[in-house]
């Protein structure tokens, strides 16, 4: 590991403004006029934005409700909340307008890549009885430590990108040996700030070995996959690569062969909505 490159704890204790997606913030924002907006629409656009799910959950799990490190899922947290405080979530979000937003970063890919490991989640962990709901929570969130690590780290990032993609399956193994941790130790760093749940945090930090733990960690196990298919469906891999990198112990441990994996629906990023989501 370079000199230069900074340690996990020293990246967390810097100030971050994660960016939305324009879209959906403007879509929120005209929701939430009416006294009474429908939940199922806040859901849908909360779960269409890792960013703005991250806001709500740590807004739910805050001081004020008496709910720390209670609330995993976007409509627990809506149940919680007033449609003033939703505002002020949605409205105090940094936009990621332009080809800037995040050095190094292309957001619409990256917006595209977390909602589909947040569906392919949501999808293996109800063959294995993990929660759903959590599950979907996590896989939106897990990249957000991608987002981290090119905002605070822009030069390190940078480097690590000559390399491999920030989507790269392979980008994970490359940031543990070149910085000694992975972009899923820093969502895990920024779960525990924000007083996430031990189930989501604990899930995120053991992301990248799920089968190195002490103890079993199902929701890790369904994120790790999860990564692997979206990020693979982002390569474009063919059936072949697909078969050498799929994570056959992990697999074997959720009791999920590739095929299992492969059939879950894709995202249909390109719908006229672009809001299919439904928690």
């Amino acid at each position: 590991m370079a000199a230069h490159a900074l340690d996990l704890q020293t990246l967390l204790t810097q100030a971050l403004a994660l960016p939305a997606q324009p879209r959906i913030v403007a879509l929120l924002l005209r929701e939430l006029v009416p006294e009474q907006p429908s939940l199922r629409r806040l859901s849908q656009l909360f779960a269409a934005d890792p960013a703005l799910a991250a806001g709500l959950l740590a807004q739910a799990n805050g001081p004020v409700f008496g709910m720390a490190g209670r609330v995993t899922g976007i409509p627990e947290a809506l149940a919680l909340l007033a449609p003033a405080q939703l505002r002020q979530i949605v409205r105090g979000i940094p936009l990621g307008v332009g080809a800037h937003a995040v050095p190094g970063m292309a957001m619409p890919a990256f917006w595209r890549y977390s909602v589909e490991a947040a569906r392919v989640a949501r999808a293996l962990a109800g063959t294995v009885q993990a929660s759903p709901t959590a599950a979907y929570a996590a896989g939106l969130m897990h990249g957000l430590g991608e987002l981290a690590m090119h905002m605070i780290d822009p030069g390190r990032a940078a480097t690590i990108t000559e390399l491999v993609g920030p989507l790269d399956p392979r980008r994970a193994e490359l940031e543990m040996r070149l910085c000694g941790y992975t972009y899923s130790h820093v969502s895990a760093g920024l779960a525990r700030r924000w007083n996430l749940p031990p189930l989501l945090a604990d899930a995120l930090q053991h992301l990248y070995a799920p089968l190195a733990q002490p103890g079993f960690d199902p929701l890790a196990c369904v994120l790790h996959i999860a990564a692997w298919r979206a990020r693979s469906r982002e390569a474009q891999w063919d059936e072949r690569a697909l078969a050498v990198s799929f994570p056959g112990e992990v697999g074997v441990a959720l009791g999920l062969d590739i095929d299992m994996v492969l059939r879950q629906d894709p995202v249909d990023w390109m719908a006229d909505t672009g809001l299919d989501v439904v928690l």
